[in-house]
């Protein structure tokens, strides 16, 4: 029973590895792609473009780790030995900071983003 729990923990935990391969790799390909095709109309600021690319990517890999990091913990009820679970709880620790770190540098684009949006009060439009 041990040796098919294991079995299926695995499969499941490699699927979950090939959605965040996917994720990022589509990311990466639409982030080129973002980068490449010239836009007509550009806002006031120059790097508008490179930071709206940035952050769709941000999101791509934020999400990309996070399939990562469960794939991490269905490992760790599988590992058979201490080295390996402590392996996978570095690799899920640091992980776990890249998460947190890129989550914030996008909340504080997305406030930038929407603060920059928004009309001044007693301006015209």
């Amino acid at each position: 029973m041990e040796e098919i729990f294991a079995r299926y923990a695995g499969y499941i935990a490699l699927g979950l590895e090939v959605v965040a391969v996917v994720i990022i790799g589509v990311g990466a390909v639409q982030a080129v792609i973002g980068l490449l095709t010239p836009r007509s109309k550009m806002p006031a600021s120059p790097f508008f473009r490179k930071k709206e690319v940035w952050v769709h990517f941000a999101v791509s890999l934020l999400l990309g780790l996070e399939f990562e990091l469960g794939a991490d913990i269905i490992r760790s009820a599988i590992s058979p030995t201490w080295e390996q679970v402590g392996q996978l709880g570095a690799i899920a620790l640091i992980r776990t900071f890249l998460n947190f770190f890129l989550e914030k540098d996008i909340e504080k684009y997305d406030e930038k983003a929407s603060g920059e949006q928004q009309p001044v009060e007693g301006m015209p439009s």
